[in-house]
């Protein structure tokens, strides 16, 4: 699994939540991006170059052409990191030297590269999942459209891809219909910009004729952003069959997995819940972070068992099964089968239905404008929501 991290975010940012999936046998890679949205990354020394810090951008969040350019330009430096990222896990996959890492600069991990030669599943078509929370979400959606429709002759002359592969590219025979992908708290804004609109009218490649539909997609929004309602009609816009519609619709195949915990905030899919719990409860009314993260690991992880990744068992424990087993009921998949069952049995785990109005008349706020960024939103929401309690 690829991870994108959010505004504000790090590679060090979701320690729980990756960790959690990495500790069921899935590798996890976590770039810290050099695009200005993490509070610091650094660029490393080169045999020809000297290192350099890449400081936080404080770009507005109003959708103007100079933000869209601005956002434009950090999504282009994002996708262009995932397709090096994706080139560099084929070459430890075939155990080719990697120059300029940690490993080669220490003799204590001089090996650590080498042990995931021929173990990595990377070769086959679709095998990598692509995942990512809030502006790190928007990413990976942006990433699969633009692999997936690179070769398209239906582009209108407004549309400037900000990745544009080779169809015979490495990245180009991984990304298929089969790809899974992961998406926390997906912050819409990004994908709407005027160059970029046209990708963001077709549908993710799952729902091609011979995918399988949005039964490898599945989104977990926080509270917070299950009531930003403008968001949240993107967002059921953008994983429907037709993202052109006004109306979300999914007729011919599965339809995605959408969900969100109860008492949840932005920041819960990040290890801020666990490191300040008392903090998130007192100004976001967020409850049991802990327990947030299992929830997201459980569906994450059946989600691509569902789909033919090998992974671990999830515990009784996690899946707070006091009878120490889960027996999987006739015509259901999955070890975890209950964490995507729509019946409200998981408390607290609220499915959301693409097609139905009811929740998206429940998530109406008032508070928060259409244009809104996804800190400005949460916070304006879930203080105002605080103080007025």
């Amino acid at each position: 699994m690829v991870f994108s991290h959010g505004l504000g975010g790090t590679k060090n940012a979701y320690s729980h939540l990756l960790g959690s999936i990495s500790s069921h046998g899935v590798v996890v890679i976590a770039p810290d991006h050099r695009d200005g949205s993490a509070p610091l990354s650094l660029v490393r020394a080169t045999p020809g170059s000297t290192p350099r810090p890449v400081e936080y951008r404080s770009i507005s969040h109003k959708p103007t052409s100079e933000v869209e350019e601005a956002r434009d330009g950090q999504l282009q430096i994002r996708l262009w990191e995932l397709d090096l990222i994706h080139e560099a896990l084929l070459k430890i996959d075939r155990g080719e030297p990697l120059m300029n890492t940690l490993a080669e600069k220490s003799p204590e991990t001089m090996g650590d590269l080498a042990m995931f030669s021929s173990t990595l599943d990377v070769q086959a078509p679709g095998r990598i999942s692509w995942s990512g929370h809030s502006f790190g979400a928007a990413t990976v959606v942006q990433l699969v459209k633009s692999v997936f429709y690179t070769s398209s002759k239906d582009a209108p002359s407004s549309y400037q891809p900000l990745f544009e592969p080779s169809t015979s590219s490495q990245i180009a025979h991984q990304i298929t219909p089969a790809s899974s992908v992961m998406l926390l708290d997906l912050w819409t804004m990004p994908l709407l910009s005027k160059s970029t609109r046209w990708l963001n009218t077709l549908p993710l490649p799952c729902y091609a004729p011979d995918g399988p539909g949005g039964r490898n997609v599945i989104a977990v929004l926080s509270e917070a952003f299950f009531k930003w309602g403008s968001n949240l009609n993107q967002l059921k816009r953008i994983i429907s069959e037709d993202p052109s519609l006004d109306k979300p619709v999914v007729k011919n195949h599965p339809a995605p997995y959408v969900f969100y915990p109860a008492t949840s905030a932005h920041l819960s899919q990040s290890d801020f819940g666990i490191l300040f719990p008392w903090l998130t409860r007192k100004a976001f009314k967020a409850e049991d972070p802990a327990r947030t993260l299992r929830l997201n690991t459980r569906a994450i992880l059946e989600v691509m068992r569902r789909n033919g990744v090998e992974v671990a068992d999830t515990s009784a424990i996690d899946m707070e099964d006091a009878s120490g087993h889960d027996g999987v009921p006739g015509g259901q998949i999955g070890q975890d089968w209950r964490i995507l069952q729509t019946d409200g049995s998981v408390a607290g785990w609220v499915a959301l239905d693409l097609g139905s109005r009811k929740h998206t008349e429940e998530a109406a706020n008032d508070e928060t404008a259409e244009t809104a960024d996804p800190m400005e939103a949460v916070v304006q929401g879930e203080v105002s929501k605080t103080t007025s309690s």
